[in-house]
């Protein structure tokens, strides 16, 4: 039986279903967005920052580096295997969280001014590891695997993802605020984390990019 035709809509939902999935964990940068939403806070240039920040290394990725890491075996391997260590390291951590939780986020606390906010925006995203597996190594591998026509419908797909989630995050942790400061909440949480870490690490170990 002949695979099926890719198109547009079907690659939009793949870069969609991917970019959702790998942004789901709950690290620094999804965390601070929530604080900022609990704190009903600059949460806007928050949300912005992150948004705007995954766009652009989601699009180094799949037009650049991604196609870079793709057409070296080499390099491909170092980021599958060092990808498939970090996402598995990550799974034991969350899954450590789960086993303990602590006590949940808190929208305690002094005022923060909006330049500190962003300082800290800037840093949880462009000094994360996490965030750059995500975004220039996993879905830009990805990405580079599709046809030349076809990767903006990917990266557009990624990137929706991307600002819904943020956008959810900041602006609907406020109506949430009395369940996210719940510890059993959050062992929850961090549960489906660990076992979508898990998955996506055994993933690459098993299956090449």
């Amino acid at each position: 039986m002949p695979e099926p035709l890719a198109t547009p809509a079907v690659v939009f939902a793949q870069g969609l279903a991917m970019g959702a999935g790998l942004i789901l964990a709950i690290g620094a940068q999804n965390a601070l967005v929530l604080r900022q939403g609990l704190r009903r806070e600059h949460v806007g240039a928050v949300v912005a920052v992150c948004t705007l920040s995954d766009w652009l290394l989601i699009a180094l990725g799949v037009f650049g580096l991604g196609a870079l890491i793709q057409g070296s075996p080499l390099l491909l391997e170092a980021f599958r295997f060092g990808g498939a260590a970090f996402l598995l390291g990550y799974a034991v951590l969350a899954a450590k969280r789960a086993w303990r939780p602590a006590s949940g986020l808190s929208a305690a606390g002094s005022a923060t001014s909006l330049g500190a906010t962003l300082s800290a925006a800037f840093a949880f995203t462009y000094l994360n590891p996490h965030v750059y597996l995500d975004t220039v190594v996993l879905l830009g591998g990805l990405g580079a695997r599709q046809p030349p026509e076809l990767r903006t419908a990917f990266a557009a797909g990624a990137c929706v993802a991307s600002a819904l989630w943020f956008s959810l995050l900041g602006f609907g942790a406020a109506a949430a605020a009395p369940k996210l400061q719940n510890a059993h909440t959050w062992r929850v949480l961090d549960g489906l984390v660990a076992l979508l870490m898990a998955s996506l690490g055994l993933q690459l170990l098993l299956q090449p990019l």
